[in-house]
Order: C-alpha cells, then sequence, then structure tokens
C-alpha cells in the first residue's frame, strides 16, 4: 500500500509531496520532493502510483467546498476542538481566490479513481483521497500543548520550530503504529534545517508533506478507531488523529 501525502499551494505557490510504502510492516520513505505546477504534481502522483494500484493521498487543501460563503463545518469544527491548541483552520468557501484550484485538484484524483474516503475499512486495499491538516494531526501524534510556529515569525524562531518538528519526526514517528522506518539514512530525508528563508520554506513544505502521507497511513491503518473525522461527503472533512495517550 502507497501513502502519499501532498502540502498542496493553495494559490501559486510550490506543494510539497510525499510518497511512503508500507513494506515488511514499516514504512518506508521513497520520495520526498516538491513541485510548483499542479500539472508537474500530477505527473510526479501518476508516475508514482501506477494504474490500478492501490494508495490513499491525503491533501492539506479543501477539495470539497459546498459553501458559496463563510465557512465550512470542518473550518468550524477545527476551531472547536483545536482552537486551543491554536490549531484552527483557514475558512473556505467558493467564492474565495484559491477554491477552484482546490476543488479542480480533488476532482483530478476522483478522474484517477481515488475516491473520497471520510469512511474506511481499516486496511483495505483501494484508492482513495482525504483532506488533513497538519497542525492538529503534529498536536496529537506527538501530544503538544500548542501547535509548532515554523509558518510566521522571523526566521530564526522559525526555523527553532521546524527544528522541533524534524526531530519528533525522527524520534517519534517510528515509535508509532505503523511504524515509520529509520529516516536517519535516508537520502530523501533532509540533513539539516537550513537557515535561509527560501530553502526553509522548501523544508516546511516537504515535512508537511511527510505528516500528510504519514496520516494517510496513519488513517488507512486504524480508520475511525484512532481518528476523528471532522465533518462529511456534504460538508467537507478533515482526518485527524486522535490524542496518543501514554
Amino acid at each position: 500500500m502507497k501513502f502519499i501525502g501532498i502540502d498542496l499551494g493553495w494559490k501559486s505557490q510550490p506543494s510539497g509531496l510525499c510518497y511512503l510504502e508500507l513494506i515488511d510492516g514499516k514504512l518506508q520513505l521513497l520520495d520526498l520532493d516538491r513541485q510548483d505546477a499542479i500539472a508537474d504534481i500530477l505527473t510526479w502522483i501518476d508516475n508514482t502510483i501506477k494504474l490500478e494500484e492501490s494508495a490513499i493521498i491525503a491533501v492539506d487543501a479543501p477539495t470539497l467546498i459546498p459553501n458559496a460563503i463563510g465557512s465550512r463545518l470542518p473550518d468550524k469544527l477545527s476551531h472547536k476542538y483545536f482552537g486551543k491548541y491554536h490549531a484552527g483552520c483557514y475558512p473556505a468557501n467558493q467564492n474565495l481566490a484559491f477554491a477552484e484550484r482546490t476543488i479542480n485538484f480533488g476532482l483530478e484524483l476522483e478522474s484517477r479513481g481515488f475516491v473520497h474516503a471520510p469512511c474506511i475499512e481499516p486496511q483495505k486495499p483501494g484508492r482513495y483521497q482525504i483532506e488533513v491538516f497538519p497542525h492538529p494531526a503534529i498536536v496529537n501524534l506527538f501530544q503538544l500543548e500548542r501547535i509548532l510556529k515554523y509558518k510566521k515569525g522571523k526566521i530564526r524562531d522559525r526555523r527553532l520550530e521546524l527544528i522541533k518538528l524534524y526531530n519528533y519526526i525522527i524520534d517519534i514517528l517510528p515509535s508509532l503504529s505503523p511504524p515509520l522506518r529509520s529516516l536517519r539514512l535516508c537520502g530523501s530525508f533532509p540533513s539539516e534545517i537550513p537557515n535561509t528563508g527560501a530553502a526553509l520554506k522548501e523544508i516546511e513544505d516537504k515535512l508537511d508533506s511527510l505528516i500528510c502521507a504519514y496520516v494517510a497511513a496513519y488513517w488507512w491503518f486504524w480508520g475511525t478507531e484512532k481518528n476523528l473525522v471532522l465533518g462529511d461527503l456534504s460538508t467537507g472533512y478533515i482526518v485527524v488523529p486522535q490524542r496518543i495517550c501514554t
């Protein structure tokens, strides 16, 4: 089974892309990339997942937006359940500038046989897509009391927060189920966090896509036993891992 994470640029920004595959009971990182154009992202997906292969694609973007104005139900629920962690998501409606791009991306995935899966039978092969949101996933997977603030602020501060995410990925994801195989010797995984703004943004996009891909695997492996679904097909939805109890 293959698991794809797409940190989709909502407007014209580059997108982070991650490809994990379940091999001998562990998730192996096989590619970590970044592409600008939607056409190039779709080509990358087509090259990674052949026709009829099973995979789940987790997209950090609102690909289902039924409402013309205001906020979707999953957007509101993200603030209800994750606002205290500063992890509520940006509201989406059809009149916003990014809506056509993100909706069309979901439709492109559907045309390739990737059906929306706000409900899933755990560990059943198939071609699925889901919407995810890294901030609440990071908070729950790593048992944090607030989000890691690597998106905004001074480069120095963003870098320190991104280093935390980098270390959590390396140290904690291999201990969860399904486990991520060690990344320390993986050529696709960055060896360090850079100091300059453009390079930092590239690593941010890639690490976000890795979180998306891991959430895809976690959803497929556990379903609703260990995940929350904010919303449904009619309202739009976001899949979030439940907070891990120790």
